[in-house]
């Protein structure tokens, strides 16, 4: 038990004569290690990106209800005259008056 042990950790199992079924077998699973390294980082910067694109969509969508709250605002009579007597104008108080065309005959 004692001599297996040394002699795994001496490597003699990668210098004997058979050798060769060894080195095939630690190439693969190195390869092997190595892909899924590879697929554990790819996975994790997609997962950075979809944070990231999610808090960017919070923002966005935080962005678009404060403007249209605003232009609710905006809308409203009572901010357009208040935007209008700053610049020098006041409403009407005449009441506006249809006009009718009539047709005209040939």
């Amino acid at each position: 038990m004692k001599k297996n042990i040394y002699s795994i950790l001496r490597g003699k199992f990668l210098v004997s004569d058979d050798s060769f079924k060894n080195w095939r077998m630690i190439l693969f699973i190195s390869i092997l290690a190595i892909i899924m390294i590879a697929s554990s980082h790819s996975a994790d910067k997609k997962v950075h990106e979809i944070a990231r694109l999610g808090n960017q969509a919070k923002e966005l969508r935080s962005a678009f209800i404060d403007g249209r709250g605003r232009l609710m605002e905006m809308k409203k009579q009572s901010g357009v005259t208040k935007k209008m007597k700053e610049k020098g104008l006041r409403t009407s108080e005449v009441p506006p008056q249809k006009i009718k065309v009539k047709p005209q005959q040939n």
